[in-house]
């Protein structure tokens, strides 16, 4: 099959044919039919991750988010057949660990990250190896296209857990998005859809013009205005929830910063060799007002039904958020674009 693979960190990947995957036992192989091309799959070209002992190895495949049919199963797997349609959460569970049994498979015992790890090889390819496909792979609704669930794998989802789920978001919160990527475009949508008023940041016109149309209340041009202080008019005091989905000092400490007392603060971004990990933080003026900090990777799979249903039905509208859909041979120039944030919203690998 052919596949695109990481020689070199930060260079160009080789559109190359591999070796087709064989499924595990209780296992699956998916043609991939539409693949997300996500910020993290950035960090990882760029080799980021090692201050985590996270950095993905090289010849390898990236790609996180995938949507496809099933063309492969293992004997022991029981809820799929070839055919099959199917999204692949980037969080992979065992399905048998504790984590697992409770609902909390993006945080199994014995995970893997596809398209991270040397186990999973990612979904920048034809075909992707799943594994543990009972509990993993997720069935796609009738009416919702591969492309549209595509950009549903990682940075829609991650967005859906972190506001639905983590901080609980409710009807009239004041929520600000901090970084109008794709996960944070997510963010707004989802952040309007469960009734809250959404407030886009970031310092690009496009991009907050993008964050109006899919459901923000209100913009802040952090090129042009004081964030915390903006946010504060506009909230008389303070957001409720705050989410970093960038990943940078800077939006770290203003997310925090504008939040009311007992506020929330969301970090799903992930930083870059700036940072390594580590963001310094006003650390006893959020002790003084009581101010929550969660970390959000992904989505538990079990919990998948929700968001697909509310896509279904036509609550969410991830396909509103993708911009640009490219060929195998343009994943690279789209990573490089990421590079310079010269990004249109959520952009998609198509075969």
């Amino acid at each position: 099959m052919r596949a695109a693979v990481l020689r070199e960190y930060g260079e160009p990947l080789d559109v190359t044919e591999v070796p087709d995957p064989e499924p595990d036992p209780d296992g699956a192989v998916v043609a991939v039919e539409a693949c997300g091309i996500c910020r993290s799959d950035w960090h990882a070209w760029q080799g980021h991750g090692e201050w985590a002992d996270d950095q993905v190895p090289l010849d390898y495949v990236l790609g996180h988010e995938p949507a496809g049919r099933v063309i492969g199963i293992g004997d022991d797997v029981d809820r799929f057949s070839e055919g099959d349609r199917v999204v692949v959460p980037f969080s992979l569970g065992c399905g048998v660990c504790g984590e697992c049994r409770t609902g909390h498979g993006n945080t199994c015992e014995d995970g893997h990250a596809l398209g991270f790890e040397r186990d999973v090889p990612g979904a920048f390819a034809e075909k992707v190896g799943v594994p543990h496909a009972d509990h993993n792979l997720q069935t796609l609704p009738a009416g919702v296209s591969f492309r549209d669930v595509a950009a549903v794998g990682c940075r829609y989802m991650t967005a859906f857990h972190a506001l639905a789920h983590r901080a609980d978001v409710g009807g009239g919160d004041w929520v600000a998005v901090h970084g109008c990527g794709g996960v944070g475009l997510s963010a707004i949508q989802i952040a309007d859809a469960l009734g809250a008023r959404p407030i886009a940041v970031d310092v690009n016109d496009d991009a907050l013009a993008r964050a109006a149309d899919v459901g923000a209340s209100e913009v802040v041009d952090g090129s042009e205005a004081d964030v915390v202080e903006e946010i504060q008019d506009l909230t008389d005091g303070g957001a409720a929830v705050s989410v970093d989905a960038l990943g940078r000092a800077e939006t770290a400490r203003n997310s925090v910063r504008c939040l009311r007392s007992r506020g929330t603060h969301v970090q799903v971004g992930l930083t870059t060799d700036a940072e390594r990990g580590e963001i310094p933080l006003p650390t006893d003026w959020m002790t003084r007002w009581e101010i929550d900090w969660l970390g959000s990777r992904g989505m538990p799979p079990a919990r998948f039904d929700e968001l697909l249903a509310m896509v279904d039905d036509g609550t969410l509208d991830p396909g509103a958020l993708v911009g640009r859909e490219v060929g195998l041979e343009a994943v690279s120039d789209r990573l490089a674009a990421m590079t310079t944030y010269d990004t249109d919203g959520i952009e998609i690998l198509t075969f």
